[in-house]
This record gives C-alpha cells, sequence and structure tokens, in this order.
C-alpha cells in the first residue's frame, strides 16, 4: 500500500470514491483495509493528541469498514469462517481500545488487518474480473501546466451515469 495520510481529508475521500468507481470485488475488499488502516491511525494519532472524541470517531469508522467486510463475505466459501472469526476479534479489540482508552488494541487490530491487505492486494492483482460498477464516469488524469500539479477530467457525463437504461 502507498503512503497514507494520517486522517481521511476531503481529497482521500475523492481519491477512495474514484477507486470505488473502478474496482472490482477484490478491490473493493483491499480498498476496505485501506480505509479501515486510516482510520485507526486516525484514532491512533486523536489519541496521542489527547483528544478523546476524535479517539472514539475513529474506532467508530473502524467499526464501519469491519462490518462491511463481514458483510462481504461468502460463506460458500472456505476461508470465510475464518476470516469472521478475525474480523469479530478484531471487533473485540476495537471495543476493548475504546473502553480502556488505549492504544494497545489498535496495533493488534492494525497488524492484523495489514497483513489481510497485502494478502488481499496480491489477490487483486490476479483477478481480471470488470469493475462492479458499470456505466460511470471516464476519469482521465495528467500533469498540466502547473509543475508537478495534477489535473482530472471528467468525460462521458451522461444523465444516466452509473444506472443502466
Amino acid at each position: 500500500m502507498s503512503e497514507r495520510l494520517k486522517a481521511m481529508t476531503k481529497e482521500l475521500k475523492q481519491q477512495y470514491t474514484l477507486k470505488i468507481t473502478q474496482a472490482n470485488k477484490t478491490g473493493l475488499v483491499v480498498i476496505l483495509y485501506e480505509m479501515l488502516l486510516v482510520y485507526i491511525d486516525e484514532a491512533g494519532e486523536s489519541h496521542k493528541n489527547g483528544d478523546r472524541s476524535g479517539f472514539r470517531d475513529g474506532i467508530r469508522k473502524a467499526e464501519g469498514c469491519l462490518r462491511e467486510l463481514m458483510a462481504s463475505l461468502h460463506f460458500e466459501y472456505e476461508p470465510a469462517m475464518n476470516l469472521l472469526q478475525l474480523y469479530l476479534y478484531a471487533n473485540r479489540e476495537l471495543a476493548k481500545a475504546d473502553i480502556r482508552n488505549s492504544l494497545q488494541e489498535l496495533q493488534h487490530v492494525k497488524m492484523i488487518m495489514k497483513k489481510l491487505h497485502d494478502a488481499y492486494e496480491k489477490l487483486s492483482k490476479q483477478d481480471t474480473s470488470g469493475p462492479v460498477m458499470a456505466n460511470t464516469q471516464t476519469v482521465y488524469a495528467g500533469l498540466t501546466y502547473g509543475k508537478n500539479s495534477l489535473t482530472e477530467s471528467l468525460a462521458d457525463q451522461g444523465s444516466n451515469r452509473g444506472f443502466r437504461a
């Protein structure tokens, strides 16, 4: 995973939105792991700054990512039950971190989720299925006149974008 920002900024949300529109099923799982790790980092940073509210908010958002990961499991495949157990453990650890106002449990969760992220990232490179979302905007990106500035251009902004007519 490339270097992540410590907080879910507006720019990072836009990046994830773009990635989601172009991702296949495995790619969506990778994105959920990335978001989970960002929220754990956000909670940790808030804890270090003495921001209890920010700490709890980061944990709450990380728990939301875990719920989505649990909902995405396909139990007809053997690893699903093992993943569910890991997700439930991670959820309990996040709850302990919140109750104890502790970083130790967050580090356990981060370690586990980072390993799962790396494994799914390798799998996603082998997944040749198309994007889950169809009929989305086409984005062209390139360097423009400004030194090292990146401009995104949206094309094909039809009225039925995201929907099949």
